[in-house]
């Protein structure tokens, strides 16, 4: 998104084959962007802030939430009127959170209603116009929200003020800085000018953590497993996914680490061990809301279970992952105790083989495929194909690491 906006060309490296990335590219297309893909190498010819066109038709987000949100923050101060939708899970996931600050710069949007449900959904048209920078606090800890507002920011006269209590993953932050974006943070204020001048770059995107983490969970849980995950992003505001596994006893050790573009990068090395479980609460939750499902896994084979709270927000993610792992986990014969924000699974739990379903969610179908590997016997993942979603080569590796 940034590259498009940018002035001069912009060549991305190690650039995701997952559908969400590929639908943004798609919406960046759309918008008179021209878009080169070679295998994993992306080149992006960007037009400067006021670069983008109307589209013919309305953007299509796919799957992602994340693509939905942050592109609402740039069209909202586009010469333009656009409409942005989305699949049907997709369209069940609540807007109202990015339309209220947006609105408050002076966008205006139409949402979609749901019956029997309350908020704002996609498909979303938004009235593109001038916008006023504003001061805004986050009411939850959301690294989409603070994307949006910014991406809004760059649009506007003056500086655009984001403030979190605590702290969301920062990518958006050092993407802007590298581009060549006026921004700061302190204590948890994050200061944007308005109407910078952003310049082409080549970058490199570190492998995904939260990818990452299902193979971590697997070394863990299989018996003689001994991983080296390469080239893995540690941004600090990410590692709290190490932290927690390294505090419940998980041999892990970072290898080497460099700084690439901004964001720290390195090889991670797990072996197996049987940790002893914990609890995921507070800040904790908010930084691990997406790793939650695989860690879930690793509980109910812990020592002493674990426990989640302050973990409201899975209920509206692709699917409600409370709702689905517990099901999955039925499904295998898991004990959990399902709770409105989260879930306690005891420890010490044998798998079973099951027929799981993916409800077609990337994340319920790779957590299931790790807890597969842990059972007693053959186990079917209906709807594996979800996985594609985010990690579309998740499959042939887990393939490769069984078979060494």
């Amino acid at each position: 998104m940034l590259a498009s906006l940018a002035e001069g060309k912009s060549t991305i490296s190690n650039y995701s084959t997952g559908a969400d990335c590929h639908s943004t590219l798609g919406c960046v297309r759309a918008l008179g962007i021209d878009v080169e893909v070679d295998g994993t190498t992306v080149t992006i010819h960007g037009k400067g802030l006021q670069g983008w066109q109307a589209p013919s038709a309305p953007l299509d987000a796919g799957n992602s939430g994340t693509a939905i949100r942050m592109f609402a923050g740039l069209l909202a101060a586009q010469p333009f009127t656009c409409s942005i939708f989305g699949d049907e899970s997709l369209s069940g996931r609540p807007m109202g959170r990015i339309i209220k600050p947006l609105t408050q710069m002076g966008a205006q949007f139409e949402a979609t209603s749901l019956p029997g449900r309350e908020g704002q959904f996609p498909p979303l048209t938004i009235h593109g116009g001038e916008l006023h920078a504003i001061d805004y606090t986050l009411p939850v800890a959301s690294a989409q929200v603070k994307t949006c507002v910014l991406f809004g920011g760059l649009f506007a006269d003056g500086e655009t003020i984001v403030r979190e209590s605590i702290q969301s993953r920062d990518h958006t932050e050092v993407a802007l800085r590298e581009f060549g974006a006026d921004l700061k943070v302190r204590k948890g204020v994050i200061t944007l000018q308005g109407k910078p001048t952003l310049l082409g770059r080549d970058l490199m995107v570190p492998s995904d953590l939260s990818a990452a983490a299902f193979f971590l969970v697997a070394g863990l849980l299989v018996p003689g497993s001994h991983l080296v995950i390469r080239n893995v992003g540690l941004n600090p505001t990410r590692s709290a996914l190490l932290d927690f596994l390294v505090s419940i006893g998980a041999p892990i050790k970072i290898l080497k680490i460099e700084s690439v573009n901004g964001e720290m990068i390195g090889d991670i090395e797990v072996r197996h061990a049987t940790v002893k479980g914990g609890v995921i609460e507070g800040a904790l939750a908010a930084a691990l809301i997406d790793e939650i499902p695989v860690l879930a896994v690793l509980g109910a084979a812990s020592e002493e279970g674990l426990i989640v709270r302050d973990a409201a927000e899975l209920r509206v993610k692709e699917t409600d992952r409370i709702a689905t792992v517990v099901d999955n986990f039925a499904r295998m014969g898991i004990q959990v105790e399902e709770t409105p924000d989260g879930m306690k699974i005891p420890g010490r739990q044998k798998f079973k083989a099951a027929a799981f379903d993916s409800f077609l969610d990337h994340r319920i179908a790779m957590a299931f495929a790790v807890a597969a590997l842990a059972a007693d016997g053959p186990s079917t993942i209906e709807g594996s194909e979800a996985a594609s979603i985010s990690f579309p080569e998740f499959w042939n590796i887990l393939n490769a690491c069984s078979t060494h």
